[in-house]
């Protein structure tokens, strides 16, 4: 720190005493609920005008697993790089084969946990394929996952539709090899890439979302069934439904069969009290996966902690009182992939995923927009703005795709949007009308005024 900013050093100011005078008027615009539809508007109108290209940095790595490979060998392929999925390459094929998920390992340690033993698990997961998942899923009766997939020239707001619809964290960016016509795997977008972009290129709009998370309806909230009159509660009742939780003592197994059936990739962990302790995610199962501790299954969450990786960054939290504005600006800040809503001295309120937050920006599909639109009707119904309307921008010059995640100093000169909104069309008319009357008014003034090179009226033909 510099000796100049510290406050020890600091050098003394004699104060003038002043009359007191009233505050000055505040020029910031009032927040409003008009501010926040018209800057909820002007994200997904900029969401149309640009592709995921813009979405890459500046430099990545693009890890890619052949189907043909061990299990085993892909878990430490993914943990060694620091992610947690990959795309799959039928090399016979020459063809984009899916992605390896966690979820995929999830339902591996269920089929070996029903219908196997611990020895038979480690000894086949040494051999065990990539390219037989899929089978694994139609014994346990799971539905496979669909073959998403999207062009990187596609709009994001088309993208991020892609998303909502399936409930997927990611979308693999497929392009086609001109010469060879086979598939080439591009990049991956990711719910947390598309939200970082947004927080860092709209900037303006972000600050204009004031209202709470709560009220917006942005997460999951603990809304516990009533208590029947004889107050005795049954065995299975749970005093944060809808959502799953576990304590230190629940077995790791019984948290692991939380994520399968529900589809969630984290559960809260409380104490009695219902304050919230720590969070065990489907991180933690891949760990305990890759060094081959299956019997590490049956140990208690408070157990299983202890070998979880200490770079583990904590848990998010928030109150529902936050802004979503206030939220998007931790996501500019770090990456965060769900934060746990809590009140009080940290008890359990709700949670909330970077799907709730993607699905309220972009919204509801083939409803998202409908309140909105027809409060701002748009003229222009393909997913590239008119450039009679488009935002404006510093410079004509095309954007370099992935900038803006590069580094900080990119965040702040990343380009901001303001709101833009559509007039509608029976302004435009009018507009029009009022201009050709104006036009065809001045027309004949100029023929009733202008004089010809010899004095004359221009409506004499010359001799």
């Amino acid at each position: 720190m510099s000796a100049t900013l510290s406050p020890n050093h600091s050098p003394r100011v004699r104060r003038r005493g002043s009359a007191r005078r009233p505050r000055a008027v505040s020029h910031l615009p009032p927040f409003s609920q008009e501010s926040h539809d018209a800057a909820l508007y002007a994200i997904r109108h900029y969401l149309k005008g640009r592709t995921s290209y813009d979405t890459f940095p500046v430099s990545f790595r693009l890890i890619v697993l052949d189907s043909k490979l061990e299990v085993k060998k892909a878990l430490q392929c993914l943990l060694l790089n620091g992610v947690v999925s990959a795309p799959l390459w039928n090399s016979e094929k020459s063809c984009f084969a899916g992605m390896f998920t966690v979820s995929d390992i999830i339902h591996l340690i269920q089929y070996y946990y029903k219908c196997s033993s611990y020895d038979a698990a480690a000894a086949d997961v040494e051999t065990f394929r990539l390219e037989s998942l899929r089978d694994i899923e139609r014994q346990l009766g799971v539905d496979p996952p669909p073959l998403l997939r999207e062009h990187p020239s596609a709009s994001l707001y088309d993208a991020a539709k892609r998303l909502i619809q399936t409930h997927a964290r990611r979308l693999p960016l497929l392009d086609n090899d001109t010469e060879t016509g086979h598939e080439v795997i591009v990049s991956i977008l990711t719910q947390y890439r598309l939200l970082k972009f947004i927080s860092l290129n709209c900037g303006k709009e972000i600050q204009q979302l004031h209202m709470p998370l709560r009220k917006l309806g942005i997460g999951t909230y603990v809304n516990p069934p009533p208590i029947p009159p004889d107050g005795e509660k049954p065995e299975d009742y749970n005093p944060f439904h809808p959502i799953a939780t576990a304590t230190m003592d629940t077995p790791v197994f019984d948290v692991v069969h939380m994520f399968s059936e529900r589809g969630i990739s984290a559960v809260p962990i409380v104490d009695e009290e219902g304050i919230v302790v720590n969070l065990y995610e489907t991180v933690d199962v891949i760990t305990l996966v890759r060094l081959g501790a299956y019997q590490s299954l049956d140990l208690t969450i408070s157990e299983a902690l202890n070998q979880r990786s200490p770079d583990f960054p904590g848990v998010v939290i928030c109150t529902a009182s936050d802004s979503l504005g206030t939220l998007m600006q931790l996501i500019k800040k770090r990456r965060v992939h769900r934060l746990v809503v809590v009140e009080g001295e940290g008890r359990l309120l709700g949670i909330i995923t970077l799907s709730d937050v993607l699905r309220y920006l972009i919204g509801e599909v083939a409803i998202g927009e409908a309140n909105l639109e027809h409060s701002v009707p748009s003229t222009d119904p393909t997913p590239t703005p008119d450039p009679a309307h488009a935002p404006s921008e510093p410079s004509t010059a095309p954007e370099p795709a992935g900038t803006v995640e590069a580094s900080a100093s990119t965040a702040e000169s990343a380009p901001e949007v303001p709101p833009a909104p559509v007039p509608p069309q029976e302004e435009k008319q009018e507009e029009k009308q009022e201009a050709e009357q104006q036009q065809e008014a001045e027309q004949k003034q100029e023929k009733q005024e202008a004089p010809t090179a010899e004095g004359e009226p221009a409506a004499v033909p010359p001799e």
